[in-house]
């Protein structure tokens, strides 16, 4: 592998878009000046991104009209508050439905610029610029924008898709440790829903990665927005196999929302949450103790958590997992493994497995 552009493309018909990958795009001029065509640009940043990457932005648009609101960092900003002041600098410089939203940040950013291009002036377009490791995997791709809510993460959105996905390899090495690993979370549950071979490839090359090889980025962002990619344009708005992305996710946001947010970040409430789902399977007789442990296995050695909160109980736990939106007529419904990168939406299990799953956390 060498240290290449690649390309991704999204096929939604006429709302298709690329998803750029490489090193220096920020530095492209030419490249940020086509995929943002519009004369007034604002950018949504926070106060760790936009001292770092909010000047070389502006300065590769040039003669645009440019406005920016940088938001403090954190989970708990992605909250319907957090929009007004992005509102209030749009409507106070006189943006109309030509303008453009960048979203410059992490998966909180994406998601919260996302939901504002969705419903300002009922629609405007946007563009993506990730800088995390999970926002670059993850969150920037697909259209799913929105808010949290206090009873549950997620609640308040919009399916809105970006114009196009700039995701510069080179942001990762301004990147906290912490957040490189709470991004690999994504990274293996890709994986595990649905690549065997990408999961082999992870257990070689996990150490690498993690010591931030450009080669072993490149790949896994190049991979992940491949899978990512094909499951959003076969099911754009989650009627069907799109829910498989959610692996580990019905457990992890209620961590999120048991906690606050902000205590775990998203990665660690989902590594926690795929390993409930392993263990959950496992009881099943759906997958063998030997693939539970090597799913746990992998997820331990990035350094994130293998256990929830130990003090989030089974009824906590219920409370929060009722409120998920995969959920039909009043049925939980989880994503579960019938193998590793096998996995499967389903209502249909043993909840005395659901149970016991819940009940190790605080046991253990």
């Amino acid at each position: 592998m060498t240290h290449d552009r690649r390309l991704v493309e999204v096929a939604l018909g006429n709302r298709s878009y690329p998803i750029h990958i490489g090193r220096g795009l920020l530095q492209d001029t030419d490249l940020l000046r086509e995929s943002m065509p519009a004369r007034q640009i604002m950018v949504v940043s926070n106060e760790t991104v936009a001292p770092l990457y909010l000047a070389p932005l502006k300065a590769a648009l040039g003669d645009r009209r440019f406005a920016a609101v940088s938001l403090p960092d954190g989970e708990q900003e992605k909250c319907l508050e957090s929009m007004l002041p992005v509102f209030d600098e749009m409507l106070v410089n006189g943006f109309g439905r030509d303008c453009q939203v960048i979203a410059l940040g992490g998966g909180v950013i994406g998601d919260l610029a996302g939901f504002i291009a969705a419903t300002y002036q009922r629609g405007v377009d946007f563009v993506q610029v990730p800088t995390t490791l999970l926002a670059m995997v993850d969150s920037s791709v697909g259209g799913k924008t929105g808010v949290n809510h206090p009873r549950g993460k997620n609640m308040i959105g919009a399916f809105h898709q970006p114009g196009a996905v700039i995701a510069d390899l080179a942001v990762l090495e301004t990147l906290p440790d912490r957040e490189l690993r709470a991004g690999m979370a994504e990274v293996i549950k890709y994986a595990l829903l649905g690549d065997r071979d990408f999961l082999d490839w992870l257990e070689t090359h996990l150490d690498a990665a993690l010591a931030r090889d450009p080669d072993a980025l490149a790949f896994i962002v190049e991979r992940c927005c491949q899978i990512k990619a094909a499951i959003v344009a076969a099911d754009e708005r989650e009627a069907g196999q799109r829910a498989l992305l959610n692996l580990g996710h019905t457990f992890g946001h209620a961590i999120e929302a048991a906690r606050g947010y902000g205590d775990w970040l998203h990665g660690e409430a989902i590594a926690a949450g795929m390993c409930m789902a392993a263990r959950m399977s496992a009881a099943l007789g759906w997958i063998s103790p030997d693939e539970r442990d090597r799913a746990i296995g992998l997820i331990g050695r990035t350094g994130l958590p293998t256990q929830p909160p130990a003090d989030l109980g089974p009824s906590r736990f219920r409370e929060f997992m009722a409120r998920d939106k995969k959920n039909r007529d009043g049925g939980l419904r989880l994503v579960l493994l019938r193998g590793l990168g096998n996995a499967v939406v389903t209502a249909e299990y043993d909840g005395g497995a659901l149970t016991a799953t819940l009940e190790r956390g605080v046991n253990d």
